[in-house]
């Protein structure tokens, strides 16, 4: 008998539905699948309502983010021979609204986003050929760079779950990313986006982000960075309980 791969994928339509189920779906395995390959196959061949979110289906975009068998990861880098043995459940981003199934609104993300300016600001007019930076300099950036925004981060930090204006882990780690690059020259302003109390100090250090990110990132440290930052430089306030 053919390997079977054994999934339950939560649906759910806000427009239609006054409750979230769990569907079970069985499909044929073949080596190398991965479980975005599962997704596709349930859409072509056994249920095209299924709705997921996806595009370089190479571990580089980050759109296929979502929890599966207990953990965040990408689905399009995510075997799906981890269902062979037993099913296995996959569920949406935690702490955003439900567009629908696994797709979910990232509208408060970008908008957290766009408040730590996600850009370089010198300070200065631009150079005739470039802002030169010493290897040493540049390996500061080495880790923060591969940051892919996918959110996974977001959606396993407790406190994205209780205060909707917290800029949360992976926006702070960008905003961290900027902070430490030498051709930037905002540092103040920097600081005080994230130094009030729904931005750095509301972390309270659980490091969930650090172990959910697919990147091996490390958010939880690009927090603690930005804290040492504020500390120093006498910016924000205290933090609050």
């Amino acid at each position: 008998m053919a390997p079977t791969v054994k999934l339950s994928i939560f649906r759910f339509d806000p427009a239609k539905d006054k409750s979230y189920r769990f569907q079970d779906f069985d499909l044929p395995h073949s080596p190398g699948l991965t479980m975005l390959d599962a997704m596709f196959y349930i859409q072509d061949y056994i249920d095209p309502s299924l709705a997921f979110r996806y595009s370089c289906r190479a571990g580089i975009c980050g759109s296929c983010a979502m929890h599966i068998d207990g953990s965040y990861r990408l689905a399009c880098e995510t075997p799906s021979s981890i269902a062979l043995d037993r099913r296995v459940t996959i569920r949406p981003l935690a702490h955003m609204p439900i567009v629908r199934d696994l797709v979910v609104d990232f509208t408060n993300f970008w908008k957290q986003y766009r408040k730590i300016m996600p850009y370089l600001m010198p300070g200065t007019p631009p150079p005739d050929k470039e802002r030169p930076q010493t290897p040493a300099e540049r390996q500061k950036l080495d880790t923060l760079i591969d940051c892919i925004l996918c959110a996974a981060c977001h959606a396993s930090c407790p406190m994205t779950g209780s205060d909707e204006d917290y800029i949360g882990p992976a926006v702070l780690t960008k905003a961290n990313r900027f902070a430490v690059d030498s051709r930037d020259d905002a540092l103040p302003q920097r600081l005080q986006v994230v130094s009030d109390d729904h931005g750095v100090w509301r972390c309270h250090t659980v490091f969930n982000c650090s172990l959910a990110c697919p990147k091996d990132i490390d958010p939880a440290g690009s927090i603690g960075n930005l804290k040492r930052l504020a500390t120093k430089n006498f910016v924000g306030r205290s933090p609050t309980k």
